[in-house]
């Protein structure tokens, strides 16, 4: 029989438990992060192969058993979503953001994790177009904060970009989204994101890029990309060079994921047209057994980006196919709505200030292209700048093509080229004179002095380039 003291005692010793928890769980707080601020200085912290000069592609430094662990901690989150997954050379953000537009557009609930970002982190991770908040993103930091410190003491520390890529999937899972389009950051066997079963993957256009790290030649590269196959899941892909073809035929063979290609696969043709009401663009035609896309004009300029378009369609077309119920003319309307923040972007227009974040040869290739076809102009001066980890004989090489007068600076990543270093390598390819500054305001003002009204200046290279130019020209992003 319990007597009153034992219920008492009992009792007693329930509050002291209560308290003794609630005691721990206000400890727990306060060693969180109570501003945005914090939380930002805490990630930055944090190892970011982002901004590191000299770095090994191998499983000792991209581990995917440290992002697994991360995931686990965090009670496995990317498994509570559906999801698409894109790699590639080239791309994969044009192809992300136009897929995720057309699903949005049919009324499902899309999440996109995109990288790198342009002018704020907060780019990376949207819902049906809409940024993180920072108030999101500091309660989710406060919450993988304690996994990160008690995996420190093991001595488990996530990269910045793991710890992206796993706020992104618990966004998703906390807001309930149909569908994520994941964009991989690097490669793709060994990166982040390649954690996740997708119901479709997407390979954009191989190219060479980060040859010191993803290996040298375009066979290897494929194979890299290629490394986020998964078995049975259907992979679309663009017209590739012929050698990345046939890695990814052997790989999809190899783990039995069934491989399409646009144009051949699926008809799939473009053309470039102009007309009085939407000037310069290119127009495409995909035709499958469950979809018919007509004379659809593409949103973004360029011959590339009309693969791109293609690609994604052909993507959406495989989620149809998997239960997905998708409208082909709300997905058309979804399209016109997509705009790409540093991709052919005219950021002036007195001076004329184009910017895009071509960062390898074939994207600068392509870059001068689609400007010879969309933008009239009587000279062109590029202002160029590039990280040390990229194809810059490559790109050079392009750059001559194009441009009438080449400025060379640098921007302010810790990876950027030394701007003489450029001016050496550019005479040494094509012997043609240029100069170089050691500030991107520098090179805008010798460039601005040097042009009459129908020239235009292209500020090209990289990310962070894009990023200052636009942070110069525009006001600064609102983040809610």
């Amino acid at each position: 029989m319990v007597t009153a003291d034992k219920r008492s005692k009992t009792s007693q010793k329930a509050t002291k438990k209560k308290l003794s928890s609630s005691v721990e769980k206000v400890k727990r707080q306060e060693k969180a992060f109570r501003t945005y601020e914090q939380a930002l200085e805490y990630l930055f912290s944090r190892t970011d192969y982002e901004k590191q000069q000299k770095l090994r592609y191998n499983v000792t430094t991209f581990d995917l058993e440290q992002m697994n662990a991360l995931l686990r901690n965090l009670g496995n989150p990317h498994k509570k979503t559906k999801s698409v997954h894109i790699a590639g050379t080239k791309g994969k953000g044009s192809t992300a953001t136009m897929l995720a537009r057309m699903i949005e557009a049919n009324g499902y609930k899309v999440g996109l994790y995109t990288s790198p970002h342009v002018s704020t982190l907060h780019e990376r991770i949207a819902i049906n177009s809409e940024m993180i908040s920072r108030k999101e993103f500091l309660g989710l930091m406060n919450r993988v904060q304690p996994v990160l410190e008690k995996m420190a003491k093991k001595n488990i520390c996530p990269t910045f970009f793991e710890i992206m890529t796993a706020m992104a999937f618990l966004y998703f899972v906390d807001k309930k989204v149909d569908i994520a389009v994941i964009e991989t950051g690097l490669g793709g066997r060994l990166d982040s994101t390649n954690v996740i079963t997708p119901k479709v993957v997407g390979i954009t256009s191989i190219s060479i890029d980060h040859q010191n790290l993803l290996g040298p030649t375009i066979e290897h590269i494929a194979q890299e990309k290629a490394g986020i196959f998964k078995k049975g899941v259907p992979v679309m892909t663009v017209p590739q060079d012929p050698a990345a073809m046939k890695v990814l035929k052997k790989q999809a063979a190899a783990i039995k994921a069934p491989l399409t290609i646009t144009g051949r696969d699926i008809d799939f043709s473009y053309r470039f047209e102009s007309s009085r009401e939407h000037g310069p663009h290119t127009r495409i035609c995909l035709t499958t057994p469950t979809s018919k896309f007509e004379h659809l004009r593409v949103p973004l300029p360029g011959e590339h980006q009309a693969m791109n378009c293609g690609l994604a369609l052909a993507m959406l077309d495989s989620l149809k196919n998997q239960g997905f119920e998708i409208n082909d003319e709300k997905a058309v309307a979804g399209l016109n709505h997509v705009h790409m923040a540093g991709r052919m972007e005219m950021v002036c227009h007195d001076p004329r200030v184009l910017v895009d974040a071509a960062h390898n040869a074939a994207s600068i290739r392509a870059l001068i292209q689609a400007i010879g076809q969309h933008v009239p102009y009587d000279s062109m001066i590029i202002i160029f700048g590039c990280n040390c980890d990229k194809d810059i004989r490559g790109m050079l090489t392009e750059l001559q093509y194009g441009a009438d007068k080449v400025i060379f600076t640098r921007s302010n990543s810790p990876k950027a080229v030394w701007p003489p270093d450029l001016v050496e390598m550019y005479s040494e390819i094509c012997g043609k004179m240029c100069q170089s500054t050691l500030s991107l305001a520098e090179a805008l003002r010798v460039a601005q002095s040097a042009i009459s009204r129908e020239d235009l200046i292209c500020i090209t290279g990289s990310f962070y380039l894009v990023g200052q130019v636009k942070q110069l020209f525009q006001p600064p992003v609102k983040v809610p």
